[in-house]
């Protein structure tokens, strides 16, 4: 039988920096970290692998944790029959794209914790996700699927191999899906097209897409929004776009008090989250809720974006700069602890007189909303209601309601907090660089700007050598090397952050990212992306990026830089690859827009001929035309700034050939297909000019 680590004891996930691998250090199983020293095992005493992928903030992966691994029995089955391995989805996302494809094979849904069974070739012959110690929830238990597993490698192995063969089929056509489409030139009313299909998806009550569960997609919100400014006569597609940012907003997926969203909602309304808050998931709807202000300038958004920015600096950012990557669902053993409240823990904490006012504006009642009479906030009843209701000014609600808020936040801040998972990705990060430098200049934030900047500082120095981007950093060590989605996101957030500093360093970075990674990740002969490095051996098939799911898909945030990096350097080299990649996926936009929305918004600037504003003068005298951009939804434009007396950068001489300030005055040349109109001296001229989307692109 096998060794089964001694109570107390550690296993060899006690050494690795991963706070997920580390949670099951003290495990009764046999773990071992993806890698050779399991594959040599498994070959050596011919055992299959029991794969297990998850992540720290993954409230059922703790479940199975609990129930199996910490148990003796189970973990006993596990030791003497199979090879274990746990993987990090957040530090490996191509090993667990690869054995997601093992449950949608099945006709399974996929999801967290993924469980597959390995060959010690790793070829899958079975999976699942969650399954109990006991058969429940219609899933069969845990131990009965190993026993049966393990019957079947010992008596039926040609069989099993057969099948893990079948799959290694299946999983290479699942990589490659879509990619072997007919080219075609991407339309401008394509993107219509993308904005109407996902507008059919709309819950015209709650917002969103679809019923329970419910996740943001603000990748697919914001292409309603681009769809809208395509075809500005189409309401219905703004209307469907701000009524799932005010849902979301007013909602439980909200943190009420502390600011920043959770991960989904399992429910249609919004009300109750799983409490997990993911950073990429914050970073786009920063940006998301920025364009929203700019569209319609409600104090709402405004609120939302606060909020969210500072929890990100209060919560989610390390001393040197960068941005961690979770935060739990979990504290002191229960999903979401920390955020629930009851009637009488509100009147512990606050007066009768806000006591009272809480409790009517967030619905805390003693039935509650939640597990064991809890309530998650939500901002149901408006502050009008309340005024009309008390009999009070509605400043005076806002200000006792501000009061309470504060009051209610501090006391929560005593609690025991979930667990952070404080690696800092470098795609991630570079999500939140582009959300903060965004948000930073359409707010006037020069502190949210200086939060992006330190980020790609610290993520330069450490991360990134000059050719070779690392994807992780803990506890002082960089590690991993870099996945597309870590050049694509880090060299759009290097943009934004460019446009937001007009520092130079930031864009020649991005461009050598851009560069890097067309050279480590461009298939020419499939003439797609994929989603590792070519020298990654320890893969059973070619993986693509291709999908957008929670957070983009590298490909989508490539595609967004490079045709950023055409637009302010005016190299149209740039958009070879976003031209020829578009065209390829433009079947997969047209007819599965929920799946390729970053695409989409990417696509969106590629159509419009990568437009530009480069704006010529000092910064006296450029600074109202600068003004403009903040109020004007123009989300397809790049802006760069030539000022006087600084050294012009070789990358963007062609850009600011010619472009001077006129009789004095700061001007803005605006260029749409490399080519530029005249001078633009008047702000009105200019937000004119911005909004307009000519029906020619």
């Amino acid at each position: 039988m096998a060794q089964t680590p001694q109570s107390g004891a550690s296993n060899r996930l006690a050494r690795e920096p991963s706070p997920y691998l580390r949670q099951h250090a003290a495990n009764p199983v046999d773990w071992y970290p993806w890698g050779d020293e399991a594959f040599a095992r498994a070959r050596a005493e011919n055992k299959p692998i029991l794969l297990s992928v998850g992540y720290s903030a993954c409230h059922w992966c703790h479940v199975m944790a609990h129930e199996s691994f910490e148990d003796p029995t189970i973990a006993g089955l596990m030791n003497e029959w199979f090879i274990n391995v746990k993987v990090d989805r957040e530090e490996r996302p191509d090993v667990d794209q690869i054995y997601q494809g093992v449950v949608q094979l099945m006709g399974q849904g996929g999801g967290w914790p993924l469980t597959v069974f390995l060959t010690p070739e790793l070829l899958p012959f079975y999976g699942g996700t969650y399954f109990p110690p006991k058969d429940k929830y219609g899933r069969p238990g845990f131990p009965r699927v190993l026993e049966a597993l393990h019957d079947a490698w010992t008596t039926k192995r040609d069989e099993v191999r057969r099948q893990s063969e079948e799959f290694r089929e299946g999983l290479g056509e699942l990589a490659g899906y879509g990619l072997d489409a007919v080219p075609a030139a991407l339309k401008a009313e394509d993107i219509v097209t993308m904005g109407e299909s996902l507008l059919r998806r709309v819950d015209e009550v709650n917002g969103g897409f679809g019923g329970a569960p419910k996740f943001p997609n603000p990748m697919n919100v914001a292409m309603l929004l681009r769809a809208w400014r395509r075809n500005g006569g189409h309401e219905a597609l703004k209307k469907a776009a701000l009524l799932t940012l005010e849902k979301m907003a007013l909602g439980g997926i909200y943190d009420q008090l502390g600011g920043g969203f959770h991960r989904y909602s399992v429910d249609e309304r919004w009300t109750v989250p799983h409490f997990e808050k993911m950073l990429y998931d914050n970073a786009q709807l920063l940006h998301l809720y920025t364009e929203a202000y700019q569209v319609e300038p409600r104090p709402l958004w405004r609120k939302v974006v606060e909020e969210t920015a500072e929890y990100v600096r209060r919560e989610m950012t390390d001393a040197r700069g960068g941005f961690y990557a979770t935060q739990d669902a979990d504290s002191e053993g229960e999903e979401g602890k920390f955020f629930v409240w009851k009637p009488e823990q509100v009147r512990e904490v606050l007066p009768p007189e806000l006591a009272e006012l809480a409790q009517r504006h967030f619905r805390i009642t003693p039935g509650g909303n939640f597990e064991h009479g809890a309530t998650v906030l939500e901002a149901v009843v408006p502050v009008e209601t309340l005024a009309r209701d008390f009999q009070l000014p509605v400043e005076e609600v806002v200000a006792r309601l501000g009061e309470a808020r504060r009051r209610l936040f501090e006391a929560r801040e005593k609690r025991v907090k979930p667990g952070r998972d404080d690696k800092i990705l470098a795609g991630w990060n570079g999500l939140m660089i582009r959300g903060l430098a965004f948000a930073g200049h359409i707010f006037e934030r020069e502190d949210w700007v200086t939060l992006a900047r330190r980020a790609a500082d610290f993520l330069l120095s450490e991360l990134w050598d000059g050719e070779r981007l690392l994807r992780s950093y803990q506890e002082g060590q960089a590690r991993i090397p870099g996945f597309l989605e870590d050049y694509g996101d880090l060299a759009a957030g290097l943009t934004a952050l460019y446009q937001a500093t007009f520092e130079v360093k930031y864009l020649e970075a991005a461009e050598a990212l851009v560069k890097a990674a067309e050279t480590r990740f461009w298939d020419a002969e499939k003439r797609a992306y994929l989603t590792a490095p070519r020298a990654q051996q320890d893969l059973v098939v070619a993986t693509y990026a291709t999908f957008d799911n929670a957070f983009p898909s590298g490909a989508s945030t490539l595609t967004e830089a490079q045709v950023a990096l055409a637009a302010l350097t005016g190299n149209k080299k740039y958009l070879d690859l976003p031209e020829g990649y578009v065209s390829r996926m433009r079947e997969q936009l047209r007819q599965n827009p929920m799946g390729y929305g970053h695409l989409g918004l990417a696509a969106d600037a590629l159509m419009e001929g990568a437009p530009s504003v480069t704006f010529a003068g000092s910064r006296e005298a450029v600074k109202p035309l600068w003004t403009v951009t903040r109020a004007t939804y123009a989300p397809t434009f790049a802006f760069a700034w030539k000022e006087p007396g600084v050294p012009v950068p070789e990358s963007m001489r062609e850009t600011f050939e010619g472009r001077d300030p006129v009789g004095g005055h700061g001007a803005a040349y605006l260029c749409r297909h490399f080519a530029c109109e005249p001078p633009i001296k008047e702000t009105g001229d200019l937000a004119r000019k911005l909004a307009l989307v000519p029906a020619s692109t």
